[in-house]
């Protein structure tokens, strides 16, 4: 990589290892989108924040609206508990969005609930719809699926978050709108199985019939469920901007907490974290949302970029990290109403596929609810996963192979043969790693390279990025021998520049018209 390229080439050329073929395989083509896609903001389901509810104690959930003095929940109860929460985004893997209203499926829901609580999860974050619902008087069955779902995650030690008005534009009827928010509510004002209420799905501020809207619906809401924390979520464009408008439109008190979805780079969660809560001030905030679509990446990027955002979270201090969603979803499932169901990527963010089949992101998940550590496993240095994190660059010059003809340890190792070189530089293989980065930090990366026939530019390289994707530079190792070579250890140790919050390790290959095979990478902090 040379001086002159850009983050923004890097990412342009965002590819996935290939999934294993009999002998070599090559890596994916490229993705469309060169950062992870987020999901469409006009018609997708809402992210909640994640929410600990403690662990009940009576024996038997308690009917909606008959909860016992001793047991009503707070504003400060329930707003810890939101701070913290295990949140999983649901939706049934048959019945996405209002469909999960409309064809409400109680047993389902039980079993999808015994497996979000399996995995860690301690809330439930669901969407509630007007147009399902009814509006502008909520309808009685639909009450009470609602009711019943809340007994349901209750039964599995769940608590629930509600978001409210998705898919709704009706600003001009806030009166309206206060009316049906207060008789879907009212029921849970002092329930603590009821933990939060998200008023809008990803609010747009720049909007000013929706500012005018919520700030009506603030108060009013406000006066019907005093003790429910209130929020509001932006989309991941928005992101800590948007976070910024709300808290400048609305005044520093109007929400009790702010919700962030995250979609963005992986790489640099932690510095986008961080800009979120310089965003908000001294008020909490919450990862609603955030996931990979394996539509456009690897089950193993997914699982890489789940690991990052748990770990950059956990280093920022915010508790509650929702992924989207529980599962991916059937074809059909998505209402052919929402600009989502003509998405491909919106089928795919899953951490169970729709037969209910665990995805690597699953484990990564449990792992970090659990507090554990997110092991480097996750980065598949060895290349033994037949769906590894691992991306190109710049593969129209050389495609980097999973090939088990040579291997350094176990049965697999990367390939390069015949590589070209670009304006642009070399082709290679690149990954990041789950700890965040910052200026300052000294990294050590190391890898077992042989060559057979080696020509050109055959290395590892350290590639630095600050929060705008700007290239800081590079330290690369010394060059893989010319001719034919046994196993070599190529090492580099740097220090992170001033302003560097990510960090890619490039293994690479160009002018190369033999062979060169990379095995058991090492990226760590030293």
């Amino acid at each position: 990589m040379n001086t002159a390229r850009t983050r923004a080439a890097i990412l342009a050329s965002s590819l996935l290892l290939a999934v294993a073929l009999p002998a070599a395989e090559t890596l994916a083509a490229p993705r469309a989108t060169p950062t992870p896609q987020p999901k469409a903001t006009a018609t997708k389901a809402p992210a909640p924040t994640k929410t600990p509810a403690p662990k009940k104690t009576t024996a038997a959930p308690k009917p909606t609206g008959a909860v016992q003095n001793e047991n009503m929940a707070t504003l400060d109860s329930r707003l810890t508990a939101v701070t913290q929460a295990k949140t999983i985004n649901y939706y049934p893997s048959n019945a996405g969005w209002s469909a999960m209203w409309t064809g409400f499926d109680a047993a389902k829901i039980d079993a999808d609930m015994a497996k979000a609580a399996a995995l860690g999860a301690d809330n439930v974050r669901v969407i509630v719809f007007p147009q399902s619902f009814g509006y502008p008087a909520p309808k009685a069955d639909y009450t009470e699926r609602l009711r019943k779902f809340v007994s349901i995650a209750d039964g599995h030690g769940m608590t629930v978050k509600l978001t409210l008005f998705d898919w709704w534009n009706g600003y001009s009827d806030a009166a309206g709108s206060a009316a049906w928010a207060k008789a879907v509510l009212a029921p849970y004002r002092d329930d603590p199985r009821v933990l939060s209420v998200e008023l809008k799905n990803e609010f747009q501020s720049t909007d000013p019939a929706a500012v005018s809207w919520v700030r009506r619906l603030i108060p009013a809401v406000r006066q019907a469920v005093p003790a429910m924390p209130l929020t509001l979520s932006v989309d991941a464009q928005s992101g800590a901007t948007g976070l910024a408008r709300i808290r400048s439109l609305l005044g520093e008190k109007a929400l009790d907490y702010y919700d962030y979805h995250f979609y963005g780079t992986s790489e640099r969660a932690l510095a986008e974290i961080r800009r979120a809560q310089v965003a908000v001030g001294s008020d909490p905030i919450v990862i609603g949302e955030t996931g990979l679509s394996t539509a456009v990446s690897s089950e193993g990027e997914q699982a890489a970029f789940l690991a990052r955002v748990f770990e950059a979270a956990r280093v920022a201090g915010v508790k509650s990290v929702a992924p989207w969603t529980l599962y991916d979803f059937a074809n059909g499932a998505i209402p052919s109403n929402s600009q989502v169901s003509k998405v491909a990527a919106q089928y795919k963010f899953g951490l169970h596929r729709a037969d209910g089949t665990a995805k690597a992101g699953a484990a990564v998940v449990r792992t970090a609810w659990a507090g554990g550590e997110l092991a480097d496993s996750i980065l598949d240095f060895g290349f033994e996963s037949s769906s590894s994190p691992w991306r190109p660059y710049l593969s129209e010059a050389g495609v980097g192979s999973r090939s088990n003809d040579e291997a350094h340890s176990g049965d697999w190792s990367v390939r390069f043969s015949g590589t070209k070189r670009t304006a642009s530089g070399v082709p290679s293989v690149r990954t990041s790693p789950i700890v965040p980065v910052s200026g300052g930090q000294k990294w050590h990366a190391e890898a077992w390279a042989r060559g057979v026939n080696v020509t050109g530019t055959n290395e590892i390289a350290l590639s630095w990025f600050d929060i705008n994707d700007r290239w800081l530079g590079q330290h690369s190792s010394r060059a893989v021998a010319k001719g034919t070579s046994g196993w070599t250890r190529l090492t580099v140790d740097a220090v992170a520049p001033a302003g560097a919050t990510s960090v890619q390790l490039h293994l690479k290959s160009g002018d190369n018209r033999g062979t060169v095979w990379y095995d058991d990478v090492v990226l760590s902090l030293s």
